[in-house]
């Protein structure tokens, strides 16, 4: 089952400003998801690992 999450934006200095939404399958996939994504506040590309929705 594809369960929703939120991906927050590491580099940012208020953490979890810049945010997305993702599913994955968390009986796959246990571990914490990483991603690269664009930061609009940041205005780069930056990690984005997964928080708490």
């Amino acid at each position: 089952m594809r369960e929703l999450i939120k991906l927050a934006c590491t580099g940012c200095e208020q953490p979890g400003k810049s945010t997305y939404y993702q599913t994955k399958n968390k009986k796959i996939k246990t571990d914490k998801l990483i991603t690269k994504k664009f930061c609009k506040f940041c205005k780069k590309h930056t990690e984005h690992k997964e928080t708490k929705v």
